[in-house]
């Protein structure tokens, strides 16, 4: 099964994740969305998969959201703040073949599993 999953190893839920991936003997592919950042149309494509708005993808708990004053911001103000800027982005989102999850708890990753 191949799966894939957006990760910062700062993230206590995205490490929790990754443990109970590979608990069940699975190794996914790690997109450290940090150092290697996910463009604007990988962000709306996924956003797009999981059939969520994209406000539900934005990290409103980072000090950059309020700064930037995206409360009230449109779905293509978000994705281009997001791809700006990285650490918006909420995490993990994993991929698998039953499809696209932001995995929030942890135990959310069993859903696609």
């Amino acid at each position: 099964m191949k799966i894939s999953m957006t990760y910062n190893p700062a993230c206590g839920t995205a490490r929790n994740v990754l443990a109970l991936l590979r608990e069940r003997g699975i190794e996914p592919t790690i997109i450290e969305y940090l150092r290697t950042p996910l463009t604007r149309d990988e962000i709306a494509a996924l956003v797009k998969q999981m059939g969520v708005p994209v406000r539900d993808v934005v990290r409103a708990k980072e000090a950059l959201y309020s700064e930037l004053k995206l409360e009230s911001a449109g779905d293509d103000q978000l994705l281009d703040a997001m791809a700006k800027h990285p650490v918006l982005l909420n995490r993990p989102i994993v991929t698998t073949p039953k499809g696209v999850k932001l995995c929030r708890p942890s135990e959310t990753v069993e859903e696609l599993l």
